[in-house]
């Protein structure tokens, strides 16, 4: 009954119609007034307006599937299995964060503390849950780290750990 590619824009946005769904409802209780359900609107509208801003970025950090292999990110651990590199890098070990260029495509380039380096393609599979594995690193602007996918501002370190932190690593 839908059509595929509507069907295809719908997944893509989900979590962004899913925050204009709980920011409606938010407004919804906001209607009510008084002194519950006032403050209780006033909530979820901000909570809505969080979780829409967080899924405006993941939509910007999502890229079409172009290059080979596939990203895994578990237990604070990302993954890269391509047809002629890849491997695995901890997030704690994670020394700096760059976009990098690699014959012709960007890459995401991980450097660990005693240099251990991990390519991943940014249209690789599973490469929109790197948004979620690089929230977690410990000071990094999200913002900038987009804004650079978006401009395609190739080999800049958009994040190095702290050095206070590295000396303990």
């Amino acid at each position: 009954m839908i059509r595929p590619e509507v069907g295809a824009l719908a997944r893509r946005w989900r979590e962004v119609i899913a925050a204009a769904a709980l920011a409606a409802f938010g407004l919804w209780t906001l209607s009510g007034g008084g002194y519950v359900l006032l403050p209780l609107g006033l909530a979820i509208v901000a909570l809505a307006a969080g979780w829409g801003l967080i899924a405006l970025r993941r939509i910007r950090f999502l890229r079409g599937i172009d290059a080979p292999g596939f990203v895994e990110v578990d237990e604070g651990q990302v993954g890269y299995f391509g047809p002629t590199f890849g491997g695995f890098v901890a997030l704690a070990d994670l020394a700096e964060l760059c976009l990098a260029e690699h014959y012709g495509a960007r890459a995401w380039r991980l450097r660990t503390g005693d240099g251990q380096v991990l390519l991943i393609p940014v249209d690789a599979a599973g490469a929109d849950r790197l948004y979620d594995a690089f929230a977690a690193l410990p000071g990094i602007d999200m913002s900038a780290l987009v804004a650079a996918l978006d401009h395609g501002q190739p080999t800049l370190p958009l994040w190095t750990r702290p050095q206070a932190r590295l000396s303990r690593v």
